[in-house]
């Protein structure tokens, strides 16, 4: 079938977008708009206001969204919203922070909380002559003419930190950039951010102008590419970690202690060395921050970039965990590079974003890097644990296994059957099958 293009889609009411994409890409089959509506808000309002968060919205998509309870976070106990749809998570995070909590449970610390933006131009004017000009003349003017735009935030203990002229001509013919670093206090401050930026293209472009050491030929090469804030914040840093002696990690996995702490030192050790195993690795930390990222309302997709951006800065993609067995403690951490907020986007918006910061106790961007540091060791903590010990399946399969049993239409007697029979089985797609078989020839 060759489907049509359409003109002024987003111009349609909700329910013409559906006639349209059930007619043109479904068949007509008119259960598609079931699927659709089934998932409305029953409070029109409400799910209006839904809808005005995106584009072109016709429906909401569901993620399940759970508590891992127990985490002791710097004196703290605290109970972490976490929405997610992989198996296992919520469980492996709510296993690790039990695991800490008896034994002084996780510390944290503020490395830095500084932001990045860039206004990127090119300019082919003589290097010496436009770092005189930025240090002597645009410097003081970029701070000038966006006080009004920092006025609010400089009231609020933040602001623009400061502003550097970067050369980067051997990279990219008469490229430079004017990096800006910011404090945003408790707003993730994208918007702030950019603004800024914009304002300093602008501003760019007119001190060029009145610049008499520059030539008419260099005013006219200037060019503002696009000025845009950074996701990558490395110095936008908290740590998390747990420590404890050696003999007193307890483990319930049939092993020592002795050789737990040895071979989780080597899991950590594998993952800062060999790229393969640091992705699944840092994608089992993020498991854990994503959760709580999308619960509170922040950017989950920028969390994730700068992360990853930051376990490959020496080069080579590497752990962002790290471990170390000395005089008889195991310490265990990790750094994580993090920008996020409390106040703007969807934090007054989404009922259920707001309910998770109630439930955090309205925490600070501050508190709540702290939060996300911790809740991605307690994840990659309890993936290593079971990795070196009993296998990831294991405790994975069994959470995956309702999974299983409601893509098979099992009833809630099967279901009860299949917890009992894989308390001591690892379960497996294949026997879950074969079981449910014999289970319903036998009925």
């Amino acid at each position: 079938m060759t489907h049509k293009p359409i003109e002024g889609f987003s111009r349609l009411s909700k329910d013409q977008k559906i006639d349209w994409i059930v007619q043109e890409y479904l068949g007509g089959d008119k259960s598609y708009q079931d699927v659709l509506t089934q998932y409305w808000n029953a409070d029109p309002e409400l799910q209006k206001r839904h809808e005005e968060f995106s584009e072109n919205t016709i429906t909401n998509f569901y993620m399940p969204y759970g508590i891992a309870p127990n985490f002791l976070i710097d004196g703290k106990l605290l109970a972490l919203p976490m929405a997610v749809e992989e198996s296992s998570v919520v469980a492996a995070a709510s296993k690790a922070a039990k695991f800490w909590l008896e034994k002084g449970g996780f510390k944290t610390t503020i490395v830095n909380t500084k932001k990045l933006g860039h206004t990127h131009f090119i300019f082919k004017a003589e290097a010496h002559k436009i770092k005189h000009f930025f240090n002597f003349r645009l410097k003081k003017r970029l701070f000038e003419a966006t006080e009004a735009i920092t006025m609010n935030m400089r009231g609020r203990g933040g602001g623009i930190l400061n502003i550097r002229l970067v050369d980067k001509t051997q990279d990219l013919e008469n490229y430079y950039q004017l990096k800006a670093s910011f404090d945003t206090v408790d707003s993730m401050g994208a918007n702030f951010i950019n603004s800024c930026l914009e304002q300093f293209g602008n501003t760019l472009r007119e001190e060029v102008q009145n610049e008499e050491s520059f030539t008419s030929e260099e005013k006219e090469s200037l060019q503002v590419v696009m000025n845009i804030l950074s996701n990558y914040t490395p110095d936008c840093l908290v740590r998390a970690e747990v420590s404890c002696p050696i003999e007193e990690l307890n483990d319930d996995s049939g092993i020592s202690n002795e050789e737990f702490a040895w071979k989780f030192k080597q899991a950590v050790t594998i993952a800062e060395l060999e790229p393969f195993r640091a992705t699944t690795h840092n994608k089992g930390i993020m498991n854990g921050v994503d959760a709580v990222v999308i619960a509170t309302g922040n950017d989950f997709r920028a969390t994730e970039a700068c992360a990853h951006a930051y376990a490959a800065r020496d080069g080579q993609y590497r752990s962002l965990s790290h471990c170390t067995l000395e005089n008889g403690i195991f310490r265990f951490w990790i750094d994580l590079p993090v920008s996020v907020g409390v106040i703007g986007g969807l934090t007054n918006l989404h009922p259920l974003v707001k309910f998770s910061f109630a439930l955090l106790g309205k925490p600070s961007a501050q508190e709540l890097m702290s939060i996300l540091a911790v809740s991605g060791l307690a994840q990659n903590f309890g993936a290593l644990r079971s990795l070196i010990t009993t296998g990831i399946q294991k405790g994975h399969m069994k959470m995956h296994l309702f999974n299983i049993l409601n893509q098979l239409n099992a009833t809630p007697d099967e279901k009860a059957f299949f917890v009992n029979y894989f308390k001591t089985k690892t379960v497996t797609h294949h026997e879950v099958i074969t079981q449910l078989n014999q289970l319903r020839e036998q009925g």
